[in-house]
């Protein structure tokens, strides 16, 4: 099984190219506030996922450890995510919030499409 740490590796490339991707509708579209709010959450839920990595990883060594175990960071993802939608309504005008929420959510989308892809593969 992969580690924790390559499947961060690959999910942060796919993001890069769909931020690319987002950035290009941004610029060319008449749906900048969409994409807008896209890119936003979705650089908002790669740093949630770079949280929830670290932890897990700081988890894995206390466990093996026998030390205490620490939390996962739920409160820090959560505050993450209250700050995106934060910013999104602040900046409604410019930021749709909708797609910002949607945002959040690509990276654990891609997460698990990617898990789903590598288990058909190798099972």
């Amino acid at each position: 099984m992969d580690g924790l740490r390559g499947i961060y590796t690959r999910l942060k490339k796919m993001m890069y190219f769909i931020l690319a991707a987002f950035a290009i509708g941004w610029g060319f579209t008449s749906y900048q506030e969409v994409f807008a709010g896209l890119i936003i959450g979705s650089l908002f839920g790669i740093y949630n996922m770079w949280i929830l990595v670290r932890r897990m990883e700081g988890f894995d060594r206390a466990v093996a450890e026998g030390s205490k175990v620490r939390s996962l960071g739920t409160a820090l993802r959560f505050a993450s995510g209250v700050a995106a939608v934060a910013i999104a309504i602040l900046f409604a005008e410019y930021i749709h919030l909708v797609s910002t929420v949607i945002g959040l959510m690509i990276p654990y989308v891609l997460l698990l499409a990617e898990r789903i892809v590598y288990h058909v593969k190798h099972h």
